[in-house]
């Protein structure tokens, strides 16, 4: 059975960092398609970066250039360095495997405020 178990999320200030993890089991990790959506207060789920089995990766265009993902496959684990933060990236982040679209974890609250 799959499980995704996020981690890393908390409060900080705006133009802080924090850097979110997502521990993977039950599915072969080195091979999956991986990546972050987010769920912001009054919006339906934002998609926010995936990064493919081969390390090629996406982003959102609200967060290139201030967010970075990466997988180390040795740890079966999805990183999201997010650096800048903004009060609008404040939300649940959840980590995906494409592979098993319907498995969710718990999600990690981040919010950015003063």
């Amino acid at each position: 059975q799959v499980q995704l178990v996020e981690s890393g999320g908390g409060l900080v200030q705006p133009g802080g960092s924090l850097r979110l993890s997502c521990a993977a089991s039950g599915s072969i990790f080195a091979n999956s398609y991986q990546g972050w959506y987010r769920q912001v207060p009054g919006n339906q789920r934002e998609f926010v970066a995936a990064i493919t089995a081969e390390g090629t990766s996406n982003y959102a265009e609200f967060v290139k250039d201030r967010f970075t993902v990466s997988r180390d496959n040795a740890k079966n684990t999805l990183y999201l360095q997010m650096n800048s933060l903004k009060p609008e990236d404040t939300g649940v982040y959840y980590c995906i495997d494409y592979a098993f679209p319907t498995i969710r974890g718990q999600g990690t609250q981040v919010t950015v405020s003063s």
